[in-house]
């Protein structure tokens, strides 16, 4: 016959062994968050670097194009100069692609998804242009806007604002400006 102690010792092992039971398993939920983690920031890198190279398939496409581009809308390109960086009195730049002649030169912010948030940056962008390169500051400088995916109101967008959009068309890009435009110079 059991007695009540003996009834209150039965309950409480059975307390601990659920407590101990309960710490192994908060500890197998706390690797598997862990290993949770370390995957999403794997996924996370995987993807941000997918995501540079797609940028960079996007330059490398613009980057002939641009002269074509360009000498159809009469802006002679003679240099095409990709991802420069300019850094002055603590302020700096980042440029995907630079077509120059003597006089003009065009500032191209190249973009896998183009979103209005990139257009408004490459905007700021152009306003540092002739304080941060000054050897510039005697061209004509204008900008565009390039992607593969570029929706209709960003475009719109775009060229509102004075700039160039290069867009795709089939299997080859063009100006998606019409043949009046007259783009923003900076």
């Amino acid at each position: 016959m059991t007695t009540v102690a003996d009834d209150i010792w039965a309950i409480l092992r059975e307390v601990a062994q659920s407590q101990k039971e309960f710490k192994v398993a908060q500890k197998e939920l706390q690797d598997a968050q862990k290993q949770t983690e370390r995957e999403i920031k794997a996924v996370s890198v995987s993807i941000g670097r997918l995501s540079n190279r797609l940028g960079e398939f996007v330059e490398e496409a613009v980057r002939p194009a641009a002269v074509r581009l360009f000498r159809e809308r009469g802006i002679d390109v003679h240099e095409v100069h990709q991802n420069i960086t300019a850094k002055r009195d603590g302020e700096g730049l980042e440029i995907d692609l630079l077509v120059i002649n003597d006089k003009d030169m065009v500032v191209i912010e190249c973009k896998s998804n183009l979103s209005i948030d990139d257009v408004n940056e490459h905007l700021i962008r152009l306003e540092k242009i002739r304080r941060l390169m000054p050897r510039y500051k005697d061209n004509r400088i204008s900008g565009a806007v390039a992607g593969m995916v570029i929706p209709g109101n960003v475009a719109a967008y775009a060229i509102r604002k004075g700039l160039y959009v290069i867009g795709q068309n089939g299997d080859h890009l063009e100006l998606q400006n019409d043949a009046v435009f007259a783009a923003r110079i900076w």
